[in-house]
């Protein structure tokens, strides 16, 4: 099936209405987890795949998930390589899935997607606006309930959940809050700020998770431990530190208002002002330039412009999603072209 059947409407956490939204951009929930019949996905045979795909299929066909609502089941290896990307780019499914491939479920506002045979057998996800980690967790686990009323998991009652990488034995969870943290790259103290988060046993990453590159002022912060803490006690340590990065960055944005507005206006208007009359940018360029806007927003230093663009922008400008809207596979000159036009026309539309 397309890619086009989930939709042109903005994946939940793309809204933007929620706590502390400018500051934290989502909040995620992800629960890996397998089931103790079935030899775990890195050593696999494909017929076993296979298998594990097909049953969750025909529990879905028969309503397995009508909890969820309405949802979409899609295999990876039916998507054309630019629409597999773009699943990507909204963080509905991890670069690992579309290489393996597998297959993934999505519900109607893309906020709980579940990837089948990725690292694990299933990677049970929800995203949500803000900071908003207790209600993430909920979603997860009423979706995780659904699952384990039908299927055995690998469990083990010295161990917890079982899975493929030795890190997420245990709850199997992965909680993350991901960032825009401009004041402090701004001001000088940001490698000083996550280098404390570290130390506190959390792990700081780029916008896509492990592997990946930060820009645009992006990080993602999530746990490291998932062995010997429940559930909650893994959400409020990550709800904590989150709250006081959160001051910290609206310090800095205090006190680069205070100390230096004058330099700081010029900076967001010098950054509207390419953003809306270029004709070509790269993906780089325009990462820190909608970054600057944003802040600029966030300050009141420029009006007329919603911040949920900010939000919409970071999926947009992805080479995969850009080639999903303009329909077709793009060079990367043409994706820089095409790129700066739908920059421009997104600023228009405000």
């Amino acid at each position: 099936m397309a890619i086009k059947s989930f939709g042109q409407n903005l994946s939940r956490w793309m809204d933007g209405e929620a706590p502390h939204s400018t500051v934290v951009i989502s909040s995620r929930m992800r629960l890996a987890r397998n089931f103790g019949e079935f030899t775990f996905p890195g050593q696999a045979e494909e017929g076993q795949l296979d298998e594990v795909q097909n049953q969750i299929r025909r529990w879905w066909n028969n309503g397995g998930l009508k909890g969820l609502g309405e949802t979409k089941f899609v295999s990876i290896k039916e998507l054309p390589a630019s629409e597999r990307q773009a699943l990507v780019d909204k963080h509905l499914v991890s670069p690992a899935l579309i290489k393996n491939p597998g297959a993934a479920i999505v519900n109607a506002d893309e906020s709980v997607s579940i990837m089948i045979n990725e690292e694990d057998h299933l990677r049970i996800q929800a995203l949500l606006p803000g900071l908003q980690l207790a209600e993430a967790w909920q979603a997860a686990s009423d979706t995780d309930d659904l699952f384990d009323a039908r299927f055995r998991y690998a469990w083990s009652p010295e161990r917890g959940f079982l899975t493929s990488c030795p890190t997420n034995v245990g709850t199997g969870m992965r909680a993350s809050v991901m960032l825009h943290l401009p004041g402090l790259a701004l001001n000088g103290s940001l490698n000083q700020v996550l280098g404390a988060v570290g130390k506190l046993g959390f792990a700081v990453r780029g916008m896509y998770g492990e592997g990946s590159e930060a820009q645009g002022n992006i990080y993602q912060v999530s746990n490291q431990v998932t062995l010997g803490q429940s559930e909650e006690q893994i959400t409020e340590a990550l709800n904590r530190v989150a709250l006081q990065i959160i001051r910290h960055e609206l310090d800095s944005r205090e006190q680069l208002v205070k100390n230096s507005e004058n330099a700081l206006a010029d900076r967001v208007w010098r950054a509207y002002g390419v953003l809306a009359h270029a004709r070509t940018i790269e993906s780089r360029e325009a990462m820190e330039l909608i970054s600057n806007l944003r802040l600029g927003i966030d300050l009141e230093l420029i009006s007329g412009i919603k911040p949920q663009i900010f939000n919409e922008l970071l999926v947009f400008i992805r080479a995969g999603y850009l080639q999903k809207i303009f329909g077709r596979e793009l060079a990367p000159r043409e994706r820089d072209m095409y790129r700066a036009q739908l920059i421009r026309e997104s600023l228009v539309k405000q």
